[in-house]
């Protein structure tokens, strides 16, 4: 395998690129906040301090960015700069358009495209137990696939480049939807001194049940959001790309843009670096 280059070393692209080094795979990593990187390079990464040199190094990009925006500032800078033999998976949660665009760019400029978003937390990251989902030709993911399971053998091509990116955020919405109903029911509760152990043991054996709820269940009791796995102000971004994205194609936006009004409400209150289940403040506040 070639040299890999990993932009983006948050949350869940860290223990991302820790698999590949863990793998065997050579690694060079740049990440605009340097600090980041410091696990990295003790683990064998190689540190850039600019993509430039990233580009020059390796002959295959990892993209595990905030936003599209954030995409296009770290691979485009120059126009002129092409990208012959090079490849890019790009695993950022960006909307279909937005993978278009750049897939559009990087193959004028020689290079070879495909999308990659994952579902999971830090702990499946860490674990290699994440759900890869690809969009890109049938070739490409024959070619690739084997490699795509160091993050998780659980590896599914969803068809053409755009297809899993949308997949990407009709599952989030439900992250954020299933979150915010439980965050409800679960306020109703408390506030109605029902037992909360009992209503669970019902909830778990009954078609209502996501696994979801019992790994926020204990964050929203104790109303401990810190140490994230995913944080508020991330959430509110991706909910933000489906409000486009699914009024577009005619969905009835109604029901998220309410959860969209919490979040917002939530980093109002300075919870924008908490865990996403802190919403559960803004649904449920103290009295």
């Amino acid at each position: 395998m070639k040299k890999i280059a990993f932009f983006g070393t948050g949350l869940l692209g860290n223990p991302m690129a820790h698999r590949l080094l863990e793998a065997k795979y050579d690694v060079v990593v740049y990440n605009r906040t340097t600090s980041k990187t410091g696990s990295l390079k003790q683990s064998g990464a190689e540190v850039v301090l600019n993509p430039a040199e990233a580009f020059e190094k390796a002959q295959v990009f990892i993209t595990m960015l905030t936003d599209y925006q954030a995409n296009e500032e770290v691979i485009f800078p120059q126009p002129s700069r092409k990208f012959q033999g090079k490849t890019w998976i790009q695993m950022s949660t960006i909307s279909p358009v937005e993978s278009l665009l750049l897939k559009q760019q990087f193959e004028e400029a020689g290079g070879e495209y495909m999308e990659a978003p994952v579902l999971g937390s830090i702990s499946q990251a860490k674990n290699s137990t994440l759900t890869v989902l690809y969009g890109g030709l049938l070739a490409q993911f024959k070619q690739w696939v084997s490699f795509l399971k160091v993050f998780g053998e659980h590896v599914i091509r969803m068809g053409n480049v755009g297809k899993a990116t949308a997949a990407k955020l009709a599952l989030n919405q439900l992250i954020a939807s299933l979150t915010t109903a439980f965050a409800m029911s679960l306020g109703y509760l408390r506030e109605s001194g029902v037992n909360v152990k009992r209503f669970m043991d019902i909830l778990r054996v009954s078609a209502l049940y996501a696994p979801t709820f019992d790994k926020k269940l204990n964050r929203m009791v104790n109303r401990n959001f810190e140490n994230p796995n995913f944080p508020v102000k991330h959430l509110l971004k991706d909910v933000e790309l489906m409000l486009a994205e699914f009024g577009k194609k005619g969905i009835n936006i109604d029901p998220l843009e309410g959860v969209q009004k919490i979040l917002l409400k939530a980093i109002a209150d300075g919870e924008a670096d908490m865990d996403y289940s802190a919403l559960y403040d803004t649904v449920h506040p103290i009295s």
